[in-house]
């Protein structure tokens, strides 16, 4: 696997923070029975995903903020492309594109918690091949 320098392109390939190499999550999004499963440690260089116990309770506040956001843009789009339709299209529409982007959601406002608030930043000693 190729190195990754950017804390960016890593924060969006869901990686570890340290090593920018290891998988943060153990399955797919698309896996809806194990999708918010995460090893306890990265597997290139042992950092641990869970700096204490209870930490990711906190990604329920980035995780409103997405669902905030979600609602927003598809309330506007709505609006924009339907012009204005009754209240139950509002609501299904949202409703429905909320529920498909849940795994997404969670997966990244975990990883922003963890990238955020984890304590951990990018050294490039620990990236596998260096």
């Amino acid at each position: 696997m190729a190195d990754i320098d950017s804390t960016l392109v890593a924060l969006v390939q869901q990686r570890c923070p340290r090593c920018h190499q290891g998988p943060l999550f153990t399955h797919s999004a698309l896996n809806l029975a194990h999708f918010t499963e995460m090893p306890v440690s990265c597997p290139v260089c042992d950092q641990t995903y869970e700096p204490e116990p209870g930490f990711y309770f906190g990604a329920m506040y980035i995780s409103f903020a997405f669902s905030t956001g979600i609602m927003l843009v598809v309330g506007l789009l709505v609006y924009n492309l339907l012009g204005d339709p009754d209240t139950w299209v509002y609501v299904t529409a949202v409703a429905l594109v909320s529920l498909l982007l849940t795994p997404l959601s969670l997966r990244y406002s975990r990883t922003l918690m963890l990238y955020l608030f984890g304590g951990t930043r990018y050294d490039p000693k620990y990236a596998a091949g260096r």
